[in-house]
């Protein structure tokens, strides 16, 4: 067994420690050389899009236009390792259950379809043509298209998106559950209400004009460490910049740009958060309660902008100022010191920009509090002006751009509407399973296929035990992949696996290349053109997989599939007709750096009920009452999970979490050194961890706890093994993103030490 090493990290993010996890990530992955000259492409104009994190690129491009753990994410794609028909054929699934999701994922690149042979407990090979034909034969059999599940991961192209509700909703139903269900769905929830859409208002040119930032629930070191770069400038030029996460985050305190020689050689980063926070975990609601309560108590609301634009001010007025500072400082976990501060500083702005990520979004009341944030915003105007907006912080690339081409369970009419035009049929207009749906479905019989367009949904749900059973249950389940994971080793009764071609790799249809397009998270749509021979003969674009299961399913089908997929801009040409915003798709995407799309809130006009910007909020003592807390035995505390460093969502690149000190294992527990004291427990002493809920306890054993900068009373541990904790249950008021920033747990000794 592997131990646990804990060494403080005293360096700043980024730097020389970047740039040596980078080259010893190409050398694991054997491509030294290759990877080095494929990152040149990486993130530029005439090149691939990272298949890492969603954030923007700069109009004025660099030569490098990646970071760490863009390094990784192309690294673990273009890796010389390969899972072959042999690889299969030594190992059972049981065996391969055996091993980690690190090692799994770490045998190489798949290169040829499989098919699940219960006899012998091996996957076999299978062509294309029959792995086709038993999909169709399957969802053929079903009594309803609502028992079949079409899952997308956030990495899938525009193009791939749209083929893949379209064959769904061809097929009859709207059950597209996707990543977004289980991270910003409170985000696509409670902005429409609020300013009309729910994609961010800004653009990356907006970062150059603001003067205050407010951070709140993401980590950029780790999770989008190009964000650094941009929020390096905003320092350097003196913008605010306040950060609110429960833990002390070394990418929120400085920063080393790796391109700049000068800190470089001098180690010296520049200093990013101008004022960090730490309130308990789910307090930013009453953070933001208590800076809009501060700026009405100040008088320098924005008068003319709340008339103008606005409903629903008074209402919420009286409710703020109903609301006791000493319950906002309660909740919030931060004084009262600390509140008025922060409302001084964000008073005085002139153009404020809020962003957020996943701290925000995945709790039971993450619609609220991003509702509560567009109020902050409203109250000075800070939207539709330069330098100020909201950006909620997307995780996966196009994971943006996969809700716009119709990836979702509930779509709009207007939107069905428009597809039964194009494609002369009529599409299913009930709607659909969410993740959180599409498990229960599975687990009663509701549905008894699963098909997944990528990622790895064993590991990525919550209720791990509660998931994996579901899956099980199915009849058939396919998982279209570039990488073996634990998804493949989670099967239904029938299973296979599909390899796909990667964003990094050139991909030839008619004989002609292709381009593929993504969003990126302000709304930029561009090109993104493979670079790199395929790893395998035998991999499929995802496009053409979903084309050939179409025409599996229906061979005399007025839908054209074969022409729309010998040429992704015949894909495109549909789009235009078919997606608000993407008229004349082809000529625009084509033109370096593609184009924006059109967001209303930036120019002040308000697709609302009312026509206007809407203030809503929810009542403190709601919000309080609301989450679950249980009566058990011993002290109750509240976990989060949390990525490490050495990952990307479910993608374990290693195990050294560099820049929390910890590194060799998985199994570890973030606490406060006076709660580990209280509780009798030494640095990296063992502990059972068992959570709480209606429907019974859930326990992940045998966890390592490490002191660190964390609210007391708070706890965090790495996703996706925590996600075992995560009851099915417990979910986002209306938005049922599964709560796994907010987990009832007590803790304590383990019992097999």
């Amino acid at each position: 067994m592997t131990t646990i090493k804990i060494h403080p990290y005293r360096q700043s993010a980024g730097g020389w420690g970047a740039l040596r996890a980078s080259l010893e990530s190409l050398k694991h992955q054997g491509i030294l050389a290759d990877g080095t000259a494929l990152l040149l492409k990486s993130n530029q104009a005439e090149g691939f899009d990272c298949p890492g994190c969603a954030w923007p690129d700069p109009d004025e491009h660099s030569t490098f236009e990646f970071c760490e753990n863009g390094v990784k994410a192309v690294a673990a794609e273009g890796t010389s390792k390969r899972v072959t028909e042999a690889f299969f054929a030594e190992h059972t699934v049981r065996a391969l259950a055996d091993l980690s999701d690190y090692a799994l994922e770490d045998q190489g690149r798949l290169t040829s379809p499989m098919a699940y042979d219960a006899a012998t407990d091996h996957y076999v090979p299978i062509s294309w043509e029959d792995a086709f034909a038993r999909i169709a034969r399957h969802l053929h059999a079903l009594r309803s298209p609502h028992e079949a599940l079409f899952y997308t991961s956030g990495r899938t192209s525009n193009e791939a998106a749209f083929l893949y509700q379209l064959f769904a909703r061809r097929f009859g139903t709207n059950n597209l559950p996707d990543c977004s269900n289980m991270c910003h769905e409170p985000t696509s929830l409670g902005m429409p209400e609020s300013i009309g859409i729910g994609k961010g208002t800004v653009t990356l040119e907006d970062f150059e004009h603001a003067d205050t930032l407010l951070l709140f629930g993401h980590n950029p070191g780790t999770n989008h460490p190009r964000m650094l770069g941009t929020l390096r400038a905003a320092a350097r030029r003196g913008a605010r910049i306040l950060a609110f996460n429960p833990l002390r985050e070394r990418g929120l305190e400085r920063f080393v740009n790796p391109q700049s020689p000068a800190e470089m050689l001098s180690n010296h980063g520049t200093e990013i958060a101008t004022h960090y926070y730490q309130p308990r975990i789910g307090g930013d609601y009453a953070v933001a309660l208590g800076i809009a309560r501060y700026i009405l108590e100040s008088g320098h609301a924005d008068e003319r902008f709340i008339a103008d634009h606005t409903h629903g001010f008074a209402e919420f007025k009286a409710q703020v100022m109903a609301t006791p500072w000493s319950d906002i400082a309660a909740e919030s976990g931060l004084r009262l010191e600390d509140l008025q501060e922060i409302g001084a500083i964000y008073d005085a702005g002139r153009a404020a920009i809020i962003t957020w990520g996943m701290g925000i979004t995945q709790h039971k009341h993450a619609v609220a509090t991003i509702q509560m944030l567009m109020n902050v915003l409203l109250l000075k105007g800070n939207i539709g002006k330069p330098g100020a907006g909201a950006c909620p912080v997307r995780g996966h690339s196009n994971v943006q751009g996969d809700r716009t081409m119709g990836i979702w369970e509930r779509p709009p009419a207007a939107f069905l509407d428009r597809l039964a035009a194009e494609f002369h049929f009529e599409p299913p207009r009930e709607d659909g399973y969410d993740v959180v749906g599409a498990i229960a479905a599975m687990e009663d019989g509701r549905a008894r296929v699963f098909v997944g367009m990528g990622g790895n949904f064993a590991n990525a749900s919550p209720d791990t035990t509660r998931a994996h059973a579901a899956l099980r249950a199915c009849e058939l389940t396919v998982h279209v992949s570039t990488k073996l994971n634990r998804s493949h080793i989670v099967h239904g009764r029938d299973a296979l696996i599909l390899p796909c071609l990667g964003r990094t790799e050139i991909d030839i249809q008619d004989g002609r290349p292709q381009g593929v397009t993504v969003e990126d998270s302000m709304s930029m749509v561009h090109i993104s053109q493979g670079m790199r021979a395929p790893a395998s003969p035998h991999l499929k674009s995802e496009c053409a997989i979903i084309a050939g299961l179409a025409m599996a399913m229906f061979p005399n089908d007025q839908i054209p599939w074969r022409e729309l997929v010998a040429d992704y801009d015949r894909i495109r040409d549909r789009i235009s007709r078919v997606v608000e915003g993407f008229s004349d798709f082809n000529a625009r995407v084509h033109k370096p750096r593609g184009f924006h799309l059109d967001l209303p809130p930036r120019s002040r006009r308000w697709i609302t009920a009312t026509g206007k910007a809407n203030f809503l909020a929810q009542p403190l003592q709601e919000v309080v009452a609301g989450r679950y807390r249980p009566a058990v035995a011993g002290r109750l505390f509240n976990l989060m999970t949390i990525r490490s460093h050495d990952q990307y969502n479910t993608t374990i690149y290693g195990f050294e979490d560099r820049y929390r000190g910890v590194s060799g294992v998985r199994n570890v527990l973030f606490m406060h050194a006076s709660d580990m004291q209280e509780m009798g427990l030494a640095e990296g002493a063992l502990v059972d961890i068992t959570s709480h809920w209606p429907d019974g306890e859930r326990a992940a054993p045998g966890y390592a706890v490490v002191p660190y900068d964390i609210p007391r009373g708070c706890l965090a541990g790495y996703y996706p093994e925590l996600n075992v904790l995560v009851p099915l249950a417990s979910h986002a008021d209306r938005a049922n993103t599964p709560t796994s920033k907010s987990i009832a747990v007590t803790i304590k000794a383990a019992s097999h030490a």
